[in-house]
């Protein structure tokens, strides 16, 4: 009971890292409002975790609509009347294209979806979260935001982005009792891989030769576990920080 009775927004929450992490939550004893665009997938998700300590309260939304940002913030604090913890988990790759074969429309999809997203929702809790005098902001990024060879530009760009707003948001605000912290994953068996329409080869390639020193793929329940860590108390003193977990792909 790590989390009893927090109130977190979690984005990306019907499948992969994000369900893990809604379900770990939950069992930590959070009130987790669950985010992402399928709804059925939520309503399973919900019925999975009836029997946990928290609760998983599910609300359909496209972290790339206003609208939709919007409205996810004012139910939440409609309903529980703050927000103690949120996820930015919800993420889409590219098709491996790189600047030569970049479009318009591939960049501002990804670029929405990744990192204008989180940084919408982080702007629209951060005054709750300064008036009540605390916070907690975990972004998921990649170690495509360490390296630039983890996946096509916008990509890599946009976890690069990612990791520099964690850095900023956590020193701006660490005096307000919010921290900001970033979980930067390896290989791990999700199905964002299913956002991938029509891979460009020739790019693609290029990036598989560093596949062969992956030591390892992670679960999704090894980064909710991480997710747990930093919403809790127990790693107060880690702030703007980027935690690699990637089975040591990176060590080479």
């Amino acid at each position: 009971m790590k989390l009893k009775d927090k109130v977190v927004i979690l984005t990306g929450a019907s499948s992969g890292m994000g369900r893990a992490g809604a379900l770990k939550f939950a069992e930590e004893g959070a009130r987790v409002v669950a985010i992402a665009r399928r709804k059925e997938k939520l309503e399973e998700l919900v019925e999975a975790s009836k029997n946990l300590s928290g609760q998983i309260h599910a609300l359909p939304g496209d972290v790339s609509i206003d609208e939709d940002i919007n409205r996810i913030v004012k139910k939440t604090i409609g309903k529980f009347g703050r927000i103690d913890v949120l996820v930015n988990n919800a993420g889409i790759l590219d098709d491996y294209l790189s600047a030569d074969n970049m479009t318009d429309e591939m960049w501002n999809k990804v670029l929405d979806v990744n990192l204008t997203g989180p940084m919408k929702l982080i702007r629209s809790v951060i005054n709750y979260m300064i008036d009540q005098g605390s916070g907690n902001i975990i972004n998921i990024a990649s170690i495509g935001g360490l390296y630039g060879a983890r996946g096509g530009m916008a990509y890599v760009t946009s976890k690069h982005g990612m990791i520099g707003m964690t850095k900023h948001i956590g020193y701006m605000f660490q005096d307000k009792g919010i921290r900001c912290n970033a979980i930067a994953p390896g290989s791990v068996k999700t199905e964002i891989g299913d956002s991938v329409g029509n891979p460009n080869k020739a790019v693609l390639d290029k990036l598989m030769t560093g596949l062969q020193i992956l030591p390892v793929a992670g679960e999704a329940e090894d980064i909710a576990n991480i997710m747990v860590f930093l919403a809790s108390d127990e790693s107060r003193f880690i702030n703007g920080a980027t935690i690699v977990a990637d089975g040591g792909w990176t060590a080479f």
